[in-house]
């Protein structure tokens, strides 16, 4: 199987600790391509036939390609950037049976706590340094097995099989050593950002897990790692963005931050940064409002966060007719109370963008007696609406720190991303054309 794309994938989770880190390998892998970077506290000069970016918090990205010539939509593909972790709380070292030092977090997200018992950790994000220029960003990561969660012993509780109620508070505090170890935990990132401690003035700090990611199965046809949610749509739809040709479309690349949280942020699909760079890039290109609401009615948004397989397990969790399974096609998402964006129009389109490169898609929807998950699609249209689906590619133990995913279908939305980016979607009366 040819899975190019899926060792890029790897090597990027392996690198992308944190929504921080993530943003910062995406900026980099376009900076190496031509793209330009724009700020949004400057003047933009946009030319038609060039590559731009623009971060927000340096945990959000929108790259955009201008085609030669008076554009006509935008092919947007949008996914995030965070993932279910632990954030460092201030004032993190707690003192803990008179013996030890542990960390002091708070959960971000909803994740499967679980999983991160006895598992090496670590701890990056992002630091804020004071200078002599003011005050600078700094990411930081260190690079060792630095801190573990430790489980408790079955002997000393003979139900845990039957079901653990964890508490946040008292169960999830990372260990960080004994009492030798107490004031030395922002030493320690001090050193790894090549900082003085007194001149770190405040931080984003979060546990990440050190395991790497890499193939699983007799053939490697499974990829496990942490972050697969979001990350695998985040760098496959790169992929397809970089690679594509140009269209009369303008080809947009969008990854929020915070949807783990709702999106409910300055950097979080919820908020005005699709509309601001859109509209920016509109009028530095000399069109007026008008051309750009007439725009959006030949654009459409790929919404690209991963779904649920049917689990070889838990059979009975899944919908009696719509049950996914890994390597068998990327996933269009359906929710009649519109959790999702998908309606009749914008799942044919996508089902045609699929079969143009020879694959499939398959279907998901919740079984009606249980409530499930949103994602970003519908909030980012409450500032940019457009025709827009809900589409994954399938996975195991979703908000596990540690998840299992397919090669094939790594490789299928990669390539369905390139043949989105390199088309137009026009609307003429009731007809919608792809070219």
């Amino acid at each position: 199987m040819e899975n190019k794309v899926s060792k890029g994938l790897i090597e990027f989770l392996n690198k992308s600790y944190t929504a921080f880190h993530a943003v910062e390998n995406i900026k980099n892998r376009l900076l190496s391509e031509g793209f330009t970077p724009l700020c949004e506290g400057e003047k933009w000069n946009i030319k038609k036939g060039g590559k731009y970016f623009v971060t927000r918090n340096d945990t959000s990205v929108i790259a955009f390609k201008v085609p030669q010539k008076d554009y006509l939509g935008f092919n947007i593909v949008a996914s995030h950037s965070d993932s279910p972790c632990f954030k460092i709380k201030e004032n993190a070292e707690v003192t803990q049976a008179g013996q030890y030092i542990c960390l002091n977090t708070e959960k971000y997200g909803g994740m499967i706590m679980s999983t991160w018992f006895d598992r090496p950790l670590s701890v990056a994000g992002r630091i804020i340094v004071k200078t002599e220029k003011g005050l600078e960003s700094r990411l930081v990561n260190v690079d060792k097995d630095l801190l573990i969660i430790p489980n408790l012993a079955i002997h000393m509780d003979r139900t845990v099989n039957e079901g653990k109620v964890i508490n946040p508070q008292n169960d999830m505090l990372p260990l960080f050593g004994d009492l030798s170890r107490k004031d030395k935990f922002m030493q320690v990132v001090a050193e790894a950002a090549s900082v003085e401690k007194e001149d770190i003035i405040a931080k984003d700090l979060y546990l990440y897990v050190r395991q790497k990611a890499g193939f699983v199965g007799l053939e490697e046809e499974f990829i496990t790692g942490p972050k697969l949610d979001d990350l695998q749509c985040a760098y496959t739809s790169m992929e397809g963005f970089i690679a594509a040709e140009e269209s009369d479309s303008v080809a947009v690349l969008a990854v929020f931050d915070n949807e783990e949280v709702g999106s409910g942020t300055k950097q979080g699909a919820l908020s005005t940064m699709m509309y601001d760079t859109l509209t920016r890039m509109n009028r530095a290109l000399g069109f007026d409002e008008e051309y750009y609401l007439r725009a959006l009615t030949n654009s459409f948004m790929i919404s690209a966060d991963n779904a649920h397989s049917l689990h070889p397990n838990y059979s009975q969790k899944a919908d009696p007719t719509n049950r996914p399974v890994i390597n068998k096609g990327v996933v269009i998402k359906h929710h009649a109370n519109q959790q999702y964006t998908t309606d009749a129009v914008s799942c044919a389109i996508f089902t045609q963008l699929a079969e143009a490169v020879g694959t499939k898609v398959q279907h998901f929807a919740n079984r009606s007696d249980m409530v499930g998950g949103s994602t970003l699609g519908n909030l980012s249209n409450r500032h940019v609406s457009l025709n827009a689906v809900d589409i994954g590619l399938p996975q195991f133990a979703m908000h596990s720190c540690f998840e299992t995913a397919g090669v094939k279908d790594t490789e299928d939305f990669a390539a369905i991303c390139r043949k989105f980016y390199s088309s137009s979607i026009v609307k003429n009366e009731n007809y919608y054309t792809l070219r």
